[in-house]
């Protein structure tokens, strides 16, 4: 395959979409937040000091998929149509979460997904050091994106 990202001088380049269609797309991304089960508890119960860290995770998320392109810099700004983020866990030590972000463009959506979930937890992160210093964020993946020339995508398996 090809890279597209660099020009006739091997420069980084923001590549030309110009000439791409325009389809439907979707990314799923992915990650985990690996915490001492005490301070999942906390969490889940709405004990954490600095107020409710999931919705703020949520909102984070949300901010900063629509400002991938100002941090990732040859990423296209996107007009965002839909932006889901989810949290689970393993009723143990893990935080997981997941974010779904939608697009009706030229290209796709994978690195706002990323991004999503990597500011979700990095809030989480935040929001919770006072606690626990030595939590652990990742792996961090994309799980699936759907639309685009190059077609769907999913993983194979979970990191």
């Amino acid at each position: 395959m090809e890279l597209t990202h660099f020009n006739e001088q091997g420069r980084a380049r923001m590549v030309d979409i110009t000439g791409k269609e325009v389809t439907s797309r979707t990314a799923v991304a992915r990650t985990t937040v690996k915490m001492n089960p005490d301070t999942l508890a906390q969490i889940k119960a709405g004990k954490i000091g600095k107020g409710d860290v999931l919705a703020v995770a949520q909102v984070a998320a949300v901010m900063a998929a629509k400002k991938t392109s100002d941090w990732i810099p040859m990423c296209h700004p996107l007009p965002l149509t839909g932006i889901d983020i989810v949290f689970g866990d393993n009723e143990a030590d893990e935080l997981y979460i997941e974010g779904t972000v939608k697009t009706t463009g030229k290209t796709g959506v994978e690195m706002e997904a990323l991004t999503a979930v990597s500011a979700a937890a990095l809030t989480v992160y935040d929001m919770c050091k006072a606690l626990q210093k030595d939590m652990v964020i990742g792996p961090t993946h994309l799980v699936s994106k759907t639309g685009g020339k190059s077609g769907d995508y999913r993983i194979s398996s979970n990191p």
